[in-house]
């Protein structure tokens, strides 16, 4: 296991051979093959716990429940990495780190090409067969995700108005949302670094002139323009996830309302333009 390590000297034997490096106790009990082993693949991932959550609503099961319970958990499993990757990319920039950070939204994007690859596989589902258990799903939808509008209020896109649109959610889930309201964005993260290398970003006019001078100058600004390269990629990834979805949505159901009471897809529409890093876009024109 980590944190074990081989201690002593290399000792000799009575023929004068080397009888290798002595073991601690510890390292001989331990195992890495399959006898003898405590920690298993399954009770270290939780399996059991893990396969017992996909629990239909439909009465007889819809066949199709599975799978579109099965496609939003593991939404939510990757929403929670990107939580943890984008959260330390953010604390890394604020300490002035500009490696790690970068190398955090690198991660963040090839995941988000992930989410919207995802998408393929519902679109196996025909709306006849999302029919057969839609209705069992109201008033629950994904406009409820927390962990969705915490990746928006973390990248920047941050809208009080959402707590009080929606009553449903969990205390824990408004706690968390409030906390990343109030909290520094990715977007102030950069900017924190911005100033730590001596840039003014007080205003607009004094960050375009340093996103300027670094986008010109990338030879002595590399660093700080290819974490801006990797704050878009994120951004962009994240408008990707949007577009895809609205195309899943109308696929499915048209222009029916959400089951959540949204607007459906020309709710989720109205959310494609949206962007986190505004400044970085319009600096394309100013080039």
């Amino acid at each position: 296991m980590s944190g074990q390590r081989y201690v002593g000297t290399v000792s000799d034997d009575h023929s004068g051979n080397n009888a290798g490096p002595a073991r601690s106790d510890a390292t001989q009990s331990a195992s890495f093959g399959e006898q003898g082993g405590v920690l298993t693949y399954g009770s270290y991932l939780r399996v059991p716990e893990l396969l017992a959550q996909q629990v239909r609503e439909s009465d007889p099961p819809a066949h199709d429940e599975l799978l579109f319970i099965t496609i939003h958990q593991v939404y939510e499993l990757w929403f929670q990495l990107l939580l943890a990757e984008l959260t330390d990319a953010r604390d890394r920039m604020l300490a002035g780190e500009s490696y790690n950070p970068r190398v955090r939204l690198e991660r963040c994007n090839v995941i988000e090409r992930v989410l919207v690859g995802q998408v393929d596989v519902i679109d196996t589902m025909t709306p006849q067969d999302f029919l057969a258990f839609r209705t069992k799903l109201a008033p629950a939808s994904g406009f409820q995700s927390a962990q969705f509008r915490e990746i928006e209020f973390l990248s920047g896109l941050k809208d009080a108005s959402y707590l009080d649109r929606f009553r449903g959610l969990s205390a824990d889930e408004r706690d968390r949302l409030l906390r990343r309201l109030d909290e520094p964005s990715l977007w102030d993260g950069y900017m924190a670094l911005l100033a730590s290398a001596g840039f003014a970003v007080a205003t607009a006019e004094e960050r375009f002139t340093a996103l300027k001078t670094i986008a010109n100058d990338r030879t002595q600004h590399g660093a700080l323009w290819d974490l801006a390269e990797a704050l878009m990629d994120h951004d962009q990834a994240w408008s990707l996830w949007r577009a895809r979805h609205v195309l899943m949505a109308e696929r499915q159901i048209g222009t029916k309302p959400g089951t959540g009471g949204s607007a459906g897809g020309a709710y989720l529409r109205s959310r494609v333009e949206f962007r986190f890093y505004p400044e970085l876009w319009e600096l394309r024109s100013l080039l």
